[in-house]
């Protein structure tokens, strides 16, 4: 899972960043507004990894794990004149859902490149750029489309799937022309309408995290702070420089942090956990001798599809997955206990993975 961080200058993008990631980067330095990428994996907190590698104390412990971009070069007037650069769009859309960060809070230290602090108007401002450069996107592909009709020489299938993509990104243009992100749209799953969304580079279609920086108040409810209706979006607020100064505390003096100042969820284990919902995403594990390990899935995945995940010739081979539900073997205390219970199931391809499953597949590949 990729996640791209985008915000403003001086919107304490990296400021949350280096909350998110552990890092250190020099935030005052890195807001020029040129095009610049930092990126940082982060292993996916999960209680469960830790009591399953106690249980089988195995050679190795694979956490999931997320990327972080920070992605500089944000600012007013980026969607405009024909689009946003291209090496600036390709980096948000290869990004499995965007973390808007906006500034919440006043310091005279960091001035605004607004001047004043206007929450609701900075995540007015970087939506109206990318809702402009996704028109411009739209407005050139719907003229190639003009051009390839204009001239008759494909296939009656060809043509009928350009007369398609035509009516769909036609709608696309009036959605993005009435100001309204693309990921407000009621999409049909179909094959044909992915395939047209693949390929074409749009930014307001991906899911959205708006992280609101509160700075030093403590502010739990962000529809407090801005009103923001949208699908495929989820509002929450962090107070940035604490949770990076916690980012660098030992394990324990961290927690010891969190419980004195009556915090229940470090920001990135809370950031991670709406992406996970945001994304529709869950976790199942693997376990034994050698390896105890947290693969991530869509919610909805099936057993084949979970082991194809794990390695293509599972799924190439696939026979039947043994499957032991979390909370039943914890009970039991063992695969073996887990077992002589009878709470070890054997599924087919179809079953659909839930979130914990202790999966094992067994396959066949000749």
């Amino acid at each position: 899972m990729q996640i791209g961080i985008i915000g403003l200058p001086n919107c304490t993008k990296t400021t949350i960043f280096n909350a998110l990631t552990r890092g250190q980067i020099e935030t005052a330095a890195y807001s020029s507004g040129k095009l610049e990428i930092h990126t940082a994996m982060v292993d996916v907190p999960d209680p469960r990894v830790d009591v399953l590698s106690k249980m089988f104390n195995p050679r190795k412990t694979t956490r999931a794990q997320v990327q972080y971009n920070d992605i500089a070069g944000l600012q007013r007037g980026i969607g405009e004149k024909g689009g946003m650069d291209g090496n600036l769009l390709n980096q948000l859309v290869q990004s499995d859902a965007l973390l808007h960060v906006v500034r919440a809070f006043e310091d005279d230290t960091v001035p605004h490149i607004e001047e004043t602090v206007d929450p609701q108007r900075d995540l007015e401002i970087l939506d109206t750029e990318l809702i402009l450069s996704d028109l411009a996107v739209v407005e050139r592909r719907l003229g190639g489309l003009q051009t390839a009709l204009a001239k008759r020489i494909s296939t009656p299938a060809e043509r009928d799937a350009l007369m398609k993509e035509q009516a769909l990104l036609q709608r696309f243009k009036a959605h993005l022309e009435n100001g309204q992100p693309l990921r407000d749209l009621d999409l049909a799953e179909r094959d044909d309408e992915a395939r047209i969304v693949k390929n074409l580079a749009l930014a307001t279609i991906k899911p959205q995290l708006v992280v609101l920086n509160v700075g030093d108040r403590a502010v739990d409810a962000p529809n407090a702070i801005v009103k923001y209706d949208h699908q495929k979006t989820m509002l929450a607020t962090l107070q940035g420089k604490l949770e990076m100064d916690i980012a660098q505390m030992p394990s324990e003096d961290a927690h010891e942090f969190l419980a004195e100042y009556g915090i229940a969820e470090a920001g990135l284990a809370k950031v991670i956990r709406l992406s996970y919902t945001l994304l529709g995403l869950q976790a199942f594990f693997t376990v034994g001798e050698d390896e105890v390990r947290a693969w991530t899935i869509p919610i909805g995945a099936s057993a084949l599809d979970a082991a194809g995940a794990i390695h293509t010739d599972l799924a190439r081979g696939f026979i039947r997955a043994e499957v032991i539900a979390y909370d039943d073997l914890i009970a039991s205390g063992s695969l073996y206990e887990t077992r002589k219970r009878g709470l070890m199931r054997l599924e087919g391809k179809e079953y659909i993975v839930q979130d914990g499953d202790i999966l094992s597949i067994r396959f066949n590949v000749s």
